[in-house]
This record gives structure tokens, sequence and C-alpha cells, in this order.
């Protein structure tokens, strides 16, 4: 379990720092690596946003902890 969580939240980072390249620099640097319209591309974008989605899971279960109950994972 702990893999997966980290592994989700080094995609949400990439995604992120992405996003930040493509605002700030109009640079998109997965597909400058993997080419614009490549499987590649797509599967990286697909992993980045099935990793947003669980982080979301993820904030769901911090937030109680941080109000002192415990997580449920």
């Amino acid at each position: 379990m702990v893999a997966l969580i980290t592994i989700a939240l080094i995609l949400v980072v990439i995604g992120a720092l992405n996003w930040g390249l493509v605002g700030f620099f109009n640079f998109n640097l997965v597909s400058a690596i993997f080419g614009e319209r490549s499987a590649v591309s797509k599967i990286i974008y697909a992993l980045v946003g099935i990793a947003g989605v669980y982080t979301i899971f993820l904030l769901s279960k911090v937030i109680p902890c941080a109000a002192g109950t415990r997580p449920a994972f």
C-alpha cells in the first residue's frame, strides 16, 4: 500500500511540474521527451490522471487524521 501511495504522489508531482512548465514557459516536457501524439505520452497522461483521482481519495483519509482520528488505510 505504501508503494502505491508513493507512486501516485510521484505521478501527481510529475503532472504538476509539467503543468507548471506549460503555464510559465509554454513547454510540455512529456511531449518533448516522448512525442506530442505518441502512445507513451497518452499512457503517461492517463497514469497521472488516475494518480490524481487516487490522491483525492488519499486526501479524504488524511484530513480526518489531521483532526485527530486514525486513517482507514
